[in-house]
């Protein structure tokens, strides 16, 4: 996993990230290695008068085993607020992530919800509200009253804040920064880089991010062929062409041959839909038809033309594609098509070893 203790020394160095020592909660005494919450100025704490008086069969809460809020975490749920201490309030899940009540007789785990979310005013012991579950800067699962940017399963674009060799830190809109494994990007993330991510659980139960978003993508889009839609390039293939996220949830493509020029994962462009696949998915394509398209062909090469010596350029039908693609930024089909129109407007001379002006 992407995750290092400090003897092996991969961590990020940066403290607010909060990955540190082997359990990954304060050592400090007062906190407790299995819950990671504070239980008394030197780890232990005698029972108030007011525990004295609780009927011996009340139900004791359930220790914060990680294991135990695996099913919470990264997801916004019902919980309800059964102490309230000093250092803020314990909750304990209602419902499940679906949203289906838990029966009162099941002793449910308790989560921390540090004091500085409620500000001055003090909770109300049984009250139910929504929160998310995460880990803190400290490492230990706490709740949070702020929704994030992202949760479980869903995706959302995040800049990242802080690159390194281990991976990307990224904003979501929460304290501690969220994680981008190295081994989960789709291509090498820099500080200030817009990303397009998931959201899920490592094998320690910490919340990850997660470049890998093909199989989370729609294809009930409702674009239609020759729209023009907005997309982000997630994740480029030799082989296939550049993959693309249309407004962020569609799956499309650009495919191999469509690809005018160098396009990097992040980038955001604008494409028009080629064609709808079976499958609902869209290929795209960075020109326009070819009727609408041929005058800015015609355009670019009779610039280079004028610009040349003699009026004339080395290149014509038999030039391979892949130097008319670097040369002209154009298919050899859209390069044919507006020789043809230059040549029957009178404008230029088709030889067999290139083109020429006929003004000069």
């Amino acid at each position: 996993m992407a995750f290092r203790d400090n003897d092996n020394k991969k961590t990020s160095g940066n403290k607010r990230q909060g990955y540190g020592n082997k359990t990954g909660y304060d050592k400090r005494p007062g906190y407790s290695r299995k819950t990671g919450y504070g239980s008394g100025r030197q780890g232990t704490r005698s029972r108030s008068a007011e525990e004295d008086k609780k009927p011996d069969n009340e139900p004791k809460s359930a220790p914060s085993d990680i294991s135990e809020l695996k099913d919470y975490m990264g997801q916004v749920c019902s919980y309800r607020i059964v102490r309230v201490t000093p250092i803020g309030a314990y909750i304990t899940p209602v419902s499940t992530v679906s949203g289906e009540s838990l029966p009162d007789d099941v002793q449910h785990p308790e989560i921390l919800l540090p004091k500085n979310e409620f500000g001055e005013k003090t909770p109300d012991k049984g009250r139910i509200l929504s929160a998310f579950l995460y880990h803190d800067s400290e490492d230990r699962p706490v709740a949070t009253l702020k929704t994030p940017a992202l949760t479980i399963g869903k995706l959302a674009v995040l800049k990242c804040r802080q690159a390194s060799t281990i991976g990307a830190f990224l904003d979501w809109g929460l304290m501690k920064d969220l994680f981008l494994p190295f081994k989960e990007q789709t291509a090498r993330v820099k500080a200030d880089d817009d990303v397009l991510v998931t959201l899920y659980l490592d094998k320690s139960c910490r919340l990850c991010a997660s470049m890998k978003v093909y199989k989370l993508l729609r294809t009930d889009s409702d674009y239609m062929t020759g729209d023009n839609a907005d997309g982000l390039v997630y994740e480029l293939s030799t082989e296939h062409g550049a993959f693309v996220a249309i407004d962020n949830m569609f799956s499309a493509m650009i495919p191999r041959r469509e690809l005018m020029r160098d396009v990097r994962v992040g980038e955001r462009l604008r494409f028009r839909i080629a064609r709808i696949l079976p499958d609902g998915k869209l290929e795209l394509s960075m020109r326009e038809p070819g009727y609408l398209q041929i005058n800015e062909d015609c355009d670019r090469i009779y610039e280079e033309l004028q610009k040349s010596p003699n009026g004339f350029l080395p290149y014509h039908d038999k030039t391979a594609s892949l130097v008319l693609k670097t040369k002209f930024n154009m298919s050899k089909n859209s390069f044919k098509r507006a020789i043809g129109h230059l040549y029957k407007k009178g404008l230029i001379t088709i030889k067999e070893d290139g083109i020429c002006l006929n003004d000069r």
